[in-house]
């Protein structure tokens, strides 16, 4: 008997060991803090990739931002370890003109740029002189510049990058209208300043407003949000933990019901 009772706690510890394998986080990393903008990102990481990382062992802290210069600045310096917030040209651009060194690492369910209605409340409603407020940042007032080009309200030089196009390469603004450059943050408010507001989609669903209340979305899929790290984490188990678990199926599931409509990960696919 005392032999059997040595050998079924032996047995028992040995399954704890395993099972603790299986979930164990980086030793050489308890915490890990998470940095996105207000909104769907934020949400993301509380409801679903927390529980996740937690259960491995992980403390998570969510830091939520209301722009998009800090997040990067503060995931250089160290006080974040990833963020979520940004598209690939975004963040070429922005580690290129600040001389930072990190790495997109994994794709994000993200909410496309959208023209809602402000003043206006359909396309077809549109004249000459009308007012748009855009984001002011060059990478998203890019892409608002490639939306109204599709929807045919300016024509754009032709060869130009779409990705770095600026006011200087309208060719013609066919329906003269107007652009209000703004903080992205504040877009959604401006609504009741113009009769239309290019608003970027995770600060469209923070202030409340339904995707499904624009009146065009944008079309490309190249602006797929990304996960970024610091170059020199990107190998490291922790890095390798967080990247699993944005790909995991029980993430996958979960966004898939709660962000219908989302342009989703290409590896999802």
């Amino acid at each position: 008997m005392r032999r059997f009772v040595i050998k079924a706690v032996a047995a028992s510890v040995l399954g704890l060991a395993f099972a603790g394998a299986a979930l164990a986080a980086d030793p050489a990393k308890k915490e890990i803090v998470i940095g996105t903008t207000v909104g769907d990102f934020g949400d993301m990481v509380k409801q679903s990739i927390k529980p996740i990382l937690e259960k491995q062992g992980y403390s998570v802290k969510l830091v939520e931002f209301s722009d998009y210069v800090r997040p990067n600045l503060a995931l250089q310096e160290g006080s974040l370890d990833v963020n979520v917030f940004q598209h690939k040209p975004y963040l070429d651009n922005f580690a290129k003109e600040h001389k930072l060194s990190l790495k997109e690492v994994f794709q994000v369910p993200t909410a496309p740029l959208g023209i809602y209605p402000g003043k206006l409340k359909s396309l077809k409603d549109v004249k000459e002189g009308a007012t748009v407020s855009a984001p002011n940042d060059p990478s998203n007032f890019a892409r608002a510049l490639v939306m109204l080009n599709d929807l045919g309200w300016v024509k754009l030089k032709p060869g130009i990058n779409p990705l770095t196009a600026s006011e200087r390469d309208i060719a013609q603004n066919v329906k003269k209208v107007k652009l209000v450059q703004l903080e992205a943050a504040q877009l959604p408010r401006s609504r009741n300043d113009v009769d239309f507001a290019v608003i970027n989609g995770n600060y469209a669903t923070s202030s409340g407003i339904k995707l499904t209340e624009a009146v065009y979305q944008e079309k490309s899929y190249a602006y797929v949000n990304w996960g970024v790290v610091r170059a020199a984490d990107a190998a490291k188990p922790w890095a390798k933990d967080v990247i699993a678990a944005y790909n995991s199926k029980d993430f996958q599931s979960w966004a898939k019901q709660k962000y219908a409509g989302y342009k989703l990960p290409q590896n999802w696919k």
